[in-house]
């Protein structure tokens, strides 16, 4: 069995396991969103993974799943003002208006919330964008549909914004390096990465993995939603605002494609939050 299809049965039995059962977790949130299932025969779940992503990404339990990951990370509101602790209510009165328009593809995507933190060099701030918490749980539940997709493709030696890994693993993978007789180390800083990707590439990029055009539309929806900055609207032609659950997994997916498998595939590369580090013999 090859990886493809070693996915796809993965993909079939983690549906049918969905179809067939609700686990106690679920039940706890069950009355935020509540529909019909989408597939009744094991034999359409490959073709949904291939063609229909956007009903894996619109399924109950992965919305739920979606909806309980920002509660728990709680933040503040977008520009709309709610809060995450409003979310149960809203969505209870207006989750079929919401996935109906998702899926048909009349939903927009609010603008941003522009806010600046301090980095660490005095005098220089990072942009943080902070989308409204309904989109927050949307931009979550595409997230954990496709980082499974993705992680197959992203090298081992990337540990930033990944499942299960983290900066202590980078340096495992340095004193490994070492061991193996790599002994200088080339520190590079992306510089703005976030705010100067390419759009129009980066979906590009995305649709080589992503068959599904109308979840590559609700992606560019949300790169292309805009910022609300000091009450003034600010067009996002360029780059994407850093702070939703999605913004992590794009930008790897193009740092990924843009360095690991074209410029520095020969030499050891380790990918890291904001920064890459190259391991020279």
């Amino acid at each position: 069995m090859n990886a493809t299809e070693s996915r796809f049965k993965n993909r079939q039995l983690h549906i049918e396991d969905y179809l067939q059962m609700v686990s106690a977790e679920q039940k706890e949130y069950a009355e935020v969103f509540d529909y019909s299932k989408i597939a009744e025969k094991s034999s359409v779940i490959t073709d949904y993974w291939t063609d229909n992503l956007l009903e894996l990404i619109l399924r109950k339990d992965n919305l739920n799943k979606a909806y309980k990951r920002v509660k728990a990370n709680k933040g503040a509101g977008g520009i709309d003002g709610m809060q995450v602790d409003e979310l149960p209510l809203f969505l209870r009165e207006n989750q079929d208006t919401l996935i109906q328009e998702i899926r048909n593809g009349k939903f927009k995507p609010n603008p941003v919330r522009r806010v600046e933190i301090p980095k660490e060099t005095k005098g220089e701030f990072r942009k943080l964008g902070v989308p409204t918490v309904v989109d927050r749980v949307i931009q979550q539940a595409i997230t954990q549909e496709l980082t499974p997709i993705y992680e197959e493709q992203f090298s081992e030696n990337s540990f930033g914004f990944r499942p299960k890994r983290g900066a202590h693993d980078a340096l495992k993978q340095c004193q490994k390096n070492v061991n193996e007789g790599y002994v200088y180390v080339v520190d590079m800083d992306l510089e703005k990465f976030f705010d100067t990707v390419c759009q129009s590439k980066l979906i590009e990029v995305l649709s080589r993995t992503i068959k599904d055009g109308r979840v590559i539309s609700l992606i560019h929806k949300y790169l292309s939603a805009g910022v609300l900055a000091n009450g003034m609207f600010e067009r996002t032609e360029v780059g994407m605002p850093q702070g939703g659950p999605l913004s992590p997994l794009l930008i790897l997916s193009r740092l990924v494609d843009t360095f690991s498998s074209r410029i520095l595939n020969p030499m050891r590369l380790l990918l890291g939050n904001y920064s890459i580090a190259v391991v020279l013999p």
